[in-house]
């Protein structure tokens, strides 16, 4: 294996590949031509992308070399979930009903990270309008297997080596678990940090954009683009932090995989010093999946209007039929007010439980990815924390008994993202992805 100093671009960290760049070692064209070359030899496989265009991506990053800018994401290549618009790039949004669509605008979250150096190397393919209808995506790992979803694309392009960045979407799981899947770091932020605008909705009220990367340090760097921010590299706390073991009211969905692995990782990180308190969601966050839920349902039919409206033969089953807009169409505007007072009850009283730790840990999924591309499989681990608008990351912690990746989540109190890293840079030291 490689070390650093002397590996290919592709397997560099965003941090040194920022750094080396900045420094003249690399040019943004060399990086870029270095991940080409990696999704040349595994794209046909894997099928992370909806779109990509070789020719002018080496121009964009021949464009940043010749600039004289410079930036925190200068020659770093990224990927973003063809859930949002570009508007030099298709947006399809996993739907026939978009093939070849061009937008006039690009979305916020593609504009940032340029607007700091780094070279957008493409659109990675979502589930069909981000919801259930998976794409073609299959693991890295093992191709037989979901890569989760529905920021599919995503995760099995950072996993892959394709790119170091890649930005997701979630509703109820769509970051965390393919992040988790596939073995690498996903952080959904707290609700309305990083800006949703040119993204394709889903559900108003719970979408947050958020990104994956293979260590947190990387994390970081990306959530300062994202932004707009001042960057501030993540530091490990002065003392070990005091983690609450949640296994939440959904554990007998845990598979014994995912189970043992939360359990070693207690222990684990209990022996290098952390504080493990075994702790439960408050008793009024009793029903919150089923909010997160209602929530999800009730805007379907609503934010998928126009594509119901004139192109209704063209959505899944999945979707429209069996899915949230059929779930959608059954709530009434008395129920969805319930849901939104009693989320907003939720997430006060989840708030201070959760400033009674320095972290929670949690499962970000069941076990390890279903052996199957047909499902993106069981979101029950993520969509509750997402209701909460709590921020989440997930990091890797080993492998499960078919050698495919498993995790586990950190959750902190809303709006302290940044001491969220700096605890998951600790937990990351002392779980180091090894069973």
């Amino acid at each position: 294996m490689p070390t650093a100093s002397n590996a290919e671009p592709y397997r560099l960290s965003a941090v040194e590949l920022a750094g080396r760049v900045a420094n003249g070692a690399l040019t943004a064209e060399a990086v870029v031509a270095s991940c080409l070359d990696r999704i040349r030899a595994r794209e046909p496989v894997v099928r992370a992308w909806a779109h990509l265009d070789a020719d002018a991506v080496l121009a964009a990053a021949r464009a940043i070399d010749k600039s004289g800018k410079s930036g925190l994401l200068k020659g770093v290549p990224f990927g973003i979930k063809d859930i949002f618009d570009t508007a030099d790039m298709p947006s399809g949004y996993g739907s026939p009903i978009y093939t070849g669509c061009r937008p006039s605008f690009t979305a916020s979250a593609a504009s940032l990270p340029r607007a700091q150096g780094a070279v957008l190397m493409g659109k990675t393919v979502t589930t069909e309008f981000a919801n259930r209808h998976p794409g073609p995506t299959g693991n890295p790992h093992n191709l037989a297997h979901s890569p989760g979803g529905s920021s599919s694309g995503s995760a099995a392009a950072v996993a892959d080596f394709m790119v170091p960045l890649a930005i997701g979407t979630q509703t109820g799981g769509s970051v965390i678990r393919p992040a988790a899947y596939c073995g690498v770091v996903g952080f959904k932020p707290s609700f309305g940090l990083f800006p949703p605008a040119g993204m394709h909705m889903n559900t108003d009220s719970l979408d947050t954009v958020g990104i994956m990367a293979r260590s947190v340090g990387d994390i970081a760097l990306f959530r300062a683009a994202m932004m707009a921010t001042e960057y501030a590299a993540p530091t490990l706390p002065e003392r070990a932090p005091r983690l609450a073991l949640c296994r939440t009211p959904h554990w007998d969905r845990a598979q014994p995989e995912g189970k043992a692995r939360l359990d070693d990782a207690a222990a684990r990180l209990a022996k290098a010093g952390a504080t493990i308190v075994e702790s439960e969601l408050p008793p009024a966050c009793a029903d919150v999946s089923e909010v997160q839920r209602r929530h999800s349902a009730f805007e379907a039919p609503r934010n998928h209007a126009p594509e119901l409206h004139r192109h209704a033969a063209l959505l899944s089953r999945d979707l429209n039929e069996e899915g949230r807009i059929a779930a959608g169409r059954k709530l009434t505007l008395a129920e969805f007010r319930t849901a939104w007072r009693d989320a907003e009850r939720m997430r006060a009283a989840a708030q201070e439980w959760a400033l009674g730790f320095d972290a929670i840990l949690t499962l970000p999924a069941p076990g390890e990815a279903p052996k199957t591309l047909a499902s993106t499989g069981d979101a029950v681990f993520n969509a509750l924390w997402t209701v909460l608008y709590l921020p989440c990351l997930t990091l890797p912690a080993g492998n499960g008994p078919n050698g495919l990746p498993l995790g586990v989540q950190l959750v902190g109190p809303r709006h302290h993202d940044a001491r969220l890293l700096d605890v998951g840079l600790w937990v990351e030291r002392h779980l180091g992805g090894e069973a």
